[in-house]
């Protein structure tokens, strides 16, 4: 047995559903030992390992999950880890909050990184090895916070991926801030951002237009944040559709928050999910309900991958936010009233990037051997459980390696 060779023993494994008057009633599970060499399951079995202690982590009945992933969160700038500090009240619409940046983004700078690597450690706890943040670019702040994000998830590349999208929070065109964009994509950015081209920038056309020649001249995608409702908000997921086709953009964009999905309904809705669906761009929602919430079943059924983030863990927009994911995923159960077992596992699949461990007919699809190790343990006895109570993450796995917090290491070595 190679250094790369290690067990998790006594782990739960989902195997099928069961049925009651040809009704899914249930989720039958069963113990396995994994196998994992080089970072991937390399072995599932039913027969315990003979190995010393030193080469295996007991799971102890525990079941095991795809790990998380938040497609939709600011580290760069929150109050977390800090005082606490309520919200101002909303008189501009979004201005307001634009108009606070001017003065608080400078004042947040000098403890960014320290805050977003606390926020990256509930991620860890809460059992994320994903995280996409969007990092404000802008005149106020120029790309001190992108700095301060870079360095703050570079600490973690051995526990977790990420994406950072450079996004112009004044507006790309409202704040002058299209070099500097351009810039964020050379040192660090890994998806070009945008805020409302109508309600913002006040140029759909030249908006969308630049956002998109700048993803090509950097080979990389898009995420949009689109706030409009109704028919502008329509109209610009239309265009949108087109730039990505015509930048040949297809399947590297997503709609953030799409809040006009909600607005559409019928022959409407399933137009326009046809034409997301034809351009494979995604949406990624925080299941609002301050407002109308976009169908995210409805869509579902129509082919459009849906994911879900937190936006914020406290901060100047809202001092809600928890960094739990799977209680956000409870949240978007309860809205829709997935109550059955079947809907409640298959919700699973707004936080994992489409995984589950069983697919609609209760064949196992995850994990396989030859998948990466990359997992979580959580203390229920079936995904549809772990949604409907919110469990607990108990371990976090990395490629086959546990997880361990860094603060915590950092503590032990006197740091």
């Amino acid at each position: 047995m190679t250094a790369q060779t290690q067990w998790i023993t006594n782990v739960r494994l989902e195997k099928g559903y069961i049925y009651e008057n040809e009704r899914i009633a249930g989720t039958s599970t069963e113990i396995c030992h994994l196998k994992i060499e080089d970072g991937k399951i390399a072995e599932i079995t039913q027969i315990a390992p003979e190995v010393n202690e030193s080469q295996f982590f007991d799971a102890k009945q525990q079941l095991l999950l795809p790990s998380l992933r938040d497609m939709h969160i600011h580290i760069d700038k929150t109050y977390y880890g800090g005082p606490w500090k309520a919200c101002t009240p909303i008189t501009k619409g979004i201005f307001t909050r634009l108009e606070e940046e001017r003065e608080l983004l400078p004042k947040l700078l000098p403890t960014a990184q320290e805050r977003a690597e606390k926020m990256i450690e509930l991620y860890i706890k809460n059992g994320h090895t994903h995280i996409r943040t969007h990092c404000n670019v802008d005149p106020v702040i120029g790309l001190k916070n992108l700095e301060a994000t870079v360095n703050a998830l570079k600490k973690y590349e051995d526990v977790l991926t990420y994406d950072i999208v450079a996004f112009p929070q004044h507006g790309l065109l409202r704040s002058d801030s299209v070099q500097l964009i351009r810039d964020a994509m050379k040192n660090g950015a890994t998806l070009v951002g945008g805020v409302d081209p109508a309600t913002v920038d006040r140029n759909i056309e030249k908006s969308l237009n630049t956002i998109f020649e700048i993803a090509v001249e950097h080979d990389a995608g898009v995420d949009i944040h689109l706030h409009d409702p109704n028919t502008l908000g329509a109209f610009t997921f239309e265009r949108m559709a087109d730039y990505t086709r015509e930048a040949g953009l297809t399947g590297k964009a997503t709609i953030s928050h799409g809040i006009a999905l909600a607005d559409l309904q019928g022959e409407e809705l399933a137009e326009m999910a046809a034409l997301l669906k034809e351009n494979e761009i995604d949406v990624t929602t925080t299941i609002p309900i301050n407002r109308k919430t976009i169908p995210v079943p409805a869509l579902d059924g129509y082919g459009i991958p849906v994911s879900v983030g937190h936006d914020s863990l406290t901060d100047h927009w809202s001092p809600f936010g928890t960094g739990n994911t799977i209680q956000k995923i409870g949240t978007l159960a309860e809205r829709f009233r997935m109550i059955d077992e079947y809907s409640l596992s298959s919700a699973l699949k707004y936080a994992t990037g489409g995984v589950t461990p069983l697919n609609k007919d209760g064949e196992r699809v995850w994990p396989k051997i030859g998948d990466d190790a990359t997992m979580m343990l959580v203390d229920a006895t079936c995904s549809a459980e772990a949604i409907a109570r919110r469990a607990m993450v108990q371990s976090l796995f990395f490629r086959g390696k546990k997880v361990k917090s860094k603060q915590n290491e950092m503590e032990t070595m006197g740091l």
